[in-house]
């Protein structure tokens, strides 16, 4: 608002307006980019980038957002059906071909080995 040339004053006491009303939410911010980036198959790691890159302080990030919950291996296990189907891989080359697929989408080194280890813990 201030960038249109709104006076600092108004700007301010509209964002505390938004605020009391809870229009204006960094929770909730970060409770919706967070639902839909995992909706579209991101991990934690890529989820913690976008948020970082937005300028959410790392504390709150920490509290939203827990890569060790064991949610994130039914997300990892679901984004790797889609894209390979069902099977694990038969080889080194597959396998790395579909770790590096999962590192990029923003998945923990761990829970990579915890989905493509085939003595899985499941």
């Amino acid at each position: 608002m201030l960038k249109k040339g709104c006076a600092e004053a108004i700007a301010a006491e509209v964002v505390r307006q938004l605020e009391t009303e809870r229009l204006l939410s960094d929770d909730r911010f970060m409770e919706s980019l967070i639902q839909a980036r995992r909706n579209r198959g991101y991990g934690p790691l890529r989820i913690q980038k976008e948020l970082q890159e937005k300028g959410v302080a790392p504390e709150a990030i920490a509290n939203w957002l827990d890569a060790t919950s064991r949610d994130w291996i039914d997300d990892i296990r679901r984004v790797q059906r889609k894209k390979f189907g069902a099977r694990l891989p038969r080889n080194y080359t597959e396998r790395a071909r579909q770790a590096r697929f999962l590192q990029y989408r923003g998945f923990t080194y761990d829970q990579i080995q915890q989905l493509l280890d085939p003595r899985g813990s499941d």
